[in-house]
């Protein structure tokens, strides 16, 4: 079979670039992100190449997720009380 990066096109040629350059996990799909401070002034920092991403809280004594849209700009605030806030990174 020939190289698959003989036949890899747009954002899979990237992904197998990345895994190639030793970054086993492009998406950060292993990385859980534990939660900081999470105050107003300090907020959970969460990584995206995008203006908004989905975010789950897990909140103290819930045994559900608090899903909610995190947009660029101002911090957002949970129901709980922790503020979140997007972090700008470059895309793959």
């Amino acid at each position: 079979m020939n190289d698959p990066m003989d036949h890899a096109t747009g954002i899979e040629k990237r992904e197998l670039e990345q895994f190639k350059s030793g970054n086993k996990d492009p998406w950060l799909l292993d990385t859980v992100l534990k939660r900081g401070p999470g105050t107003k002034e300090q907020p959970n920092m969460i990584p995206s190449a995008f203006d908004g991403r989905i975010v789950g809280c897990s909140c103290k004594g819930n045994r559900f997720v608090n899903w909610m849209w995190l947009e660029k700009g101002a911090p957002k605030r949970c129901e709980c009380g922790y503020y979140f806030q997007l972090k700008e990174v470059k895309p793959i």
